[in-house]
């Protein structure tokens, strides 16, 4: 398992294992769609036919940041200086193995100063939806099926 550092989600992490387990291949990438920056227009000729505050991304999955994958994943990455995001996840999905888990719960990156404040206030309010699984003595409420 490996994820970038820089977002949080409510992943269920045994959901998670058990898709890439059944899903057989040497990835699986955790796909999201985040909301849009901006409020999204539909619109005919002059007329707006609908409005949407910063609805979800309709146009299809991203990257989410958390992934599973087997070593075979070594297969596809030549050296330090390589990318993952680039010649290794494009070969896994052009040979396969690569797998998307849908998640459609809570995600969020934290990318910008913006979003630093944005999480800080939800942690500080005591409304931080990323941590749905821990109870109130900080203890995890889900245990997980395997070590990691």
């Amino acid at each position: 398992m490996l994820t970038y550092g820089d977002g949080v989600a409510d992943i269920d992490i045994n959901r998670l294992l058990d898709f890439h387990t059944d899903a057989k291949c040497a990835a699986v990438v955790t796909g999201v769609r985040p909301l849009t920056r901006f409020g999204e227009l539909v619109v005919e000729g002059d007329s707006v036919r609908r409005f949407a505050e910063k609805p979800a991304s309709h146009d299809g999955w991203i990257n989410g940041g958390y992934f599973v994958m087997t070593p075979r994943i070594f297969d596809y990455i030549e050296g330090d200086r390589t990318a993952l995001e680039q010649q290794p996840m494009e070969r896994l999905a052009a040979d396969g193995q690569l797998a998307i888990y849908k998640h459609a719960g809570y995600w969020q990156c934290m990318d910008t100063y913006r979003e630093l404040q944005m999480l800080n206030q939800q942690w500080t309010a005591g409304h931080a939806p990323w941590t749905r699984w821990w109870g109130d003595e900080g203890h995890a409420t889900t245990r997980l099926k395997r070590s990691a």
